[in-house]
C-alpha cells in the first residue's frame, strides 16, 4: 500500500460505523501517557526497586527514545481501565525525524500523514482503538497545529531569533535532508507535500520573550518551525489531515498543543471544521480540548463563544475546554495544606465571574492531577 503524500489523496469516508461520542466528557476518566515511556510490548525491563533507582543511572537516557510503542498500550488497556480510567489521551504518534533521538515526545513532526515507526504502524493505532472500544473506552490523540519540527534551516543553520522590527520574514535556508538523493525523500523536509511551501512558515526566528504576546504567537516554539495556520492554505491542509485521522482510525477526541502560542480566530475554524465533519460521521460530540498554559485572560479567549472574527461582532466557539493549569497549581497545595485554602474558593469564583456567561463553568475546563507538561 503506497502512504499519502498529499491531503488531496485522503479519503474521509471512515471504513465502518463509528464507535459514539459519550453523552457528556465530564463524566470521564481521562489518563495520559507518553508512548516512548509507557510500554514496550515486551517483559524485559525489571520492576522498579527504589533501592537501586540511583546505582548506574544514566541521565542522558531521559533525551532519548526508549522504545515505549501502541502495541504497549494496546496490552494494558485492562490495566489502565482497571484503576478507573475510562479514555486514554496519548502523546502524538506522528513521524518526526528519524535521524534524531531526541523527538521521543512526538512534537517535532515531520510526516503528519504517517505514524513514527518507532511507535509502530497504522495497523497498530487502529488496533489499539478497536480494542479500547471493546472496553467501552476512548482514545483521544494529542496533535500539533502550531508548528512542525525542525524540518528546514534558515541560512547557513545559523539560530535566528525573534525581532520585533524586523521588516518581514526571515530568509528561508534549505530543507532538512538524511540522504544525499536529489530532492525530497520520504525522510526529508515535511510532508503532507502542501506544508513544502516555504510561505507555509512565519520564519521570524526562535521566541525569546516568552512572556510578549505577539512573540509567542509568532516566533518559533525553540528549533520547531511555527506555521502560518491564518493562511488558508495551511489551515485547509492541517483540517484536511486530522479529518483523515479520524476516518482512519475512529479517533474520540483531540488534544491541542500549544495553543497559546495559535491565533484564537484560526484555532476557532479548525476546531469547528473538524465538528462539521465528526458529526457527520455520526460522531456527535468530539471531543476537542487545549493546552493554554497562562491566566483566565488568556484562557477565555479559547473557549465557548469567546473568539471573535476580526471586523466584526461575531462570536464562535473554539475549543472545547483548556486544561485548568490555574487550579492545578492551587488544587494540590491546598490539599497537602501547604497554601491557604481561601485560594481554592477564589478560583472557583472567578468560574462564575468569566466563564458562566455561556453556560456551566464545568463545561470548560479539564481538572488534571499531573501530565507531561508539570
Amino acid at each position: 500500500m503506497k502512504m499519502p503524500q498529499s491531503v488531496d489523496q485522503l479519503d474521509f469516508t471512515p471504513e465502518n460505523p463509528v464507535f459514539p461520542s459519550p453523552f457528556d466528557w465530564r463524566d470521564q476518566v481521562i489518563y495520559f501517557l507518553l508512548v516512548d515511556r509507557f510500554d514496550n510490548n515486551a517483559d524485559d525491563i525489571p520492576l522498579y526497586d527504589p533501592e537501586s533507582a540511583i546505582h548506574g543511572r544514566d541521565p542522558a537516557q531521559g533525551h532519548v527514545f526508549q522504545g515505549g510503542n501502541l502495541k504497549g498500550i494496546t496490552r494494558r488497556l485492562d490495566y489502565i481501565k482497571g484503576l478507573g480510567a475510562s479514555a486514554v489521551w496519548i502523546s502524538p504518534v506522528f513521524k518526526n525525524r528519524q535521524e534524531k533521538d531526541g523527538s521521543y515526545h512526538g512534537y517535532g513532526i515531520q510526516n503528519f500523514l504517517e505514524i513514527d515507526p518507532r511507535f509502530g504502524t497504522r495497523e497498530d493505532l487502529q488496533e489499539l482503538v478497536r480494542q479500547a472500544h471493546a472496553r467501552k473506552m476512548y482514545v483521544i490523540l494529542d496533535i500539533i497545529l502550531n508548528h512542525t519540527g525542525d524540518n528546514w534551516a534558515y541560512p547557513g543553520d545559523y539560530p535566528y531569533y525573534y525581532w520585533k522590527d524586523a521588516p518581514g520574514p526571515f530568509d528561508f535556508g534549505f530543507w532538512r535532508e538524511v540522504d544525499p538523493i536529489p530532492g525530497l525523500q520520504e525522510d526529508d523536509g515535511v510532508w503532507p507535500e502542501e506544508l513544502q511551501n516555504r510561505d507555509c512558515y512565519k520564519r521570524r526566528g526562535q521566541i525569546r520573550n516568552w512572556s510578549d504576546p505577539q512573540e509567542a504567537i509568532n516566533g518559533d516554539f525553540l528549533s520547531l518551525k511555527e506555521l502560518d495556520i491564518p493562511r488558508p492554505d495551511v489551515l485547509d491542509t492541517l483540517i484536511r489531515t486530522y479529518k483523515y485521522w479520524i476516518a482512519e482510525a475512529d479517533i474520540d477526541g483531540f488534544r491541542i498543543d500549544t495553543v497559546k502560542h495559535m491565533e484564537d480566530t484560526a484555532t476557532a475554524l479548525f476546531c469547528n471544521a473538524i465538528r462539521e465533519y465528526t458529526r457527520r460521521i455520526g460522531k456527535h460530540n468530539f471531543f476537542i480540548f487545549g493546552e493554554v498554559v497562562g491566566d483566565d485572560a488568556v484562557i477565555q479567549r479559547y473557549i465557548g463563544r469567546n473568539t471573535r472574527f476580526p471586523g466584526t461582532d461575531e462570536r464562535f466557539p473554539s475549543l472545547d475546554a483548556c486544561l485548568d493549569f490555574p487550579l492545578y497549581f492551587i488544587l494540590e497545595e491546598v490539599i497537602k495544606g501547604f497554601t491557604d485554602p481561601s485560594l481554592l474558593r477564589e478560583r472557583y469564583e472567578r468560574f462564575k465571574t468569566i466563564y458562566t456567561d455561556h453556560g456551566g463553568a464545568s463545561e470548560y475546563f479539564v481538572t488534571f492531577v499531573d501530565n507531561h507538561d508539570q
